[in-house]
């Protein structure tokens, strides 16, 4: 007589697919809306929504990492293929066309656009997790705070002049960003490596 043998069950403390440190899903939106407070569009990819909790600078990667050189610590950061997206104060995309005008960048064709209120970028895996080359990942991890009303530090208009060492006012992340940025087109004008692309004007979405 052949005995059929069954499948072993799987121990409850197995997480299922999905889970923060499995495969994208669920799993992860809920990480992010437990331990940081943040806002998710689930699926797959979750999608990290802006405008509430954080706005986020978009940049090329080449410019993002020159500035984070010259600045030193800020907020949360992320890589996304050969794009960069620094998290910062809400409210901070609607200030960034007026900031660069003041900053006497106004006029000049720079990849650097402000994701606000109605805009999303793609959450990397938490912190701790791998990630596929050329995806989203984070190159500076956001931490986690016992209480969700504590937000992580990020950079804000208000803290112009300020000394607090954790993260760099808006206008000198703003300022090194755009920089950089003009850096970079010029250095691509120069190498001939430069195209007729559409220019990234600094949006507000709202």
């Amino acid at each position: 007589m052949t005995l059929t043998v069954p499948p072993p069950r799987v121990p409850p403390s197995v997480e299922p697919a999905g889970d923060a440190r499995g495969e994208p899903g669920d799993g992860w939106a809920r990480w992010y809306e437990r331990e940081l407070g943040w806002t998710t569009a689930g699926g797959a990819p979750v999608r990290l929504l802006t405008g509430l909790r954080f706005d986020v600078l978009v940049v090329p990667a080449v410019a993002g990492h020159a500035a984070l050189r010259r600045v030193g610590p800020t907020g949360p950061v992320a890589l996304m293929g050969l794009r960069m997206s620094l998290l910062v104060a809400p409210g901070s995309a609607e200030e960034l066309p007026g900031l660069l005008d003041w900053l006497e960048w106004g006029g000049v064709a720079l990849s650097l656009t402000g994701l606000g209120a109605g805009g999303r970028i793609t959450a990397p895996p938490p912190p701790g997790r791998p990630a596929e080359p050329g995806a989203a990942s984070w190159l500076r991890p956001p931490r986690p705070s016992r209480e969700l009303d504590e937000a992580p530090v990020l950079p804000a208009f208000s803290g112009f002049g300020s000394r607090r060492a954790d993260a760099p006012d808006l206008v000198r992340l703003v300022d090194a960003v755009a920089t950089e940025c003009h850096r970079a087109r010029l250095a691509r004008a120069r190498a001939g490596l430069f195209h007729d692309e559409p220019v990234a004007q600094p949006l507000a979405f709202s």
